[in-house]
């Protein structure tokens, strides 16, 4: 099989072992990490961007994780403005406007 195959095959495992640990995270907090991610997915440029979201989700999720069992609010976590905590997130990975910025 090649290595290409198989880091797609390693990737979806990955992809759906954290979409289990988000299913088991309260409800407030489930809801908020799936908001968050439609949110994030709609700035994601290009494949190498896409790749770069998942660290970021899983960092997302054990703070998640963490939160929840602490026993604090999701809005604790992130604060009251979701969007701007996901800007803050979306730094770190490459968007559509950061591309577009840099090529004017």
């Amino acid at each position: 099989m090649s290595n290409i195959i198989k880091k797609i095959i390693g990737d979806k495992k990955e992809w759906r072992q954290m979409e289990a640990r988000a299913k088991a995270l309260p409800e407030e907090y489930e809801f908020v990490y799936h908001k968050i991610q439609n949110y994030m997915w709609n700035y994601a440029a290009g494949h190498s961007a896409g790749m770069d979201m998942i660290p970021i989700f899983k960092d997302l999720l054990g703070l998640f994780e963490e939160g929840a069992a602490n026993g604090k609010h999701v809005l604790e976590i992130t604060g009251e403005d979701v969007a701007a905590f996901c800007d803050e997130l979306l730094r770190s990975a490459s968007t559509y406007t950061e591309i577009d910025s840099f090529l004017s």
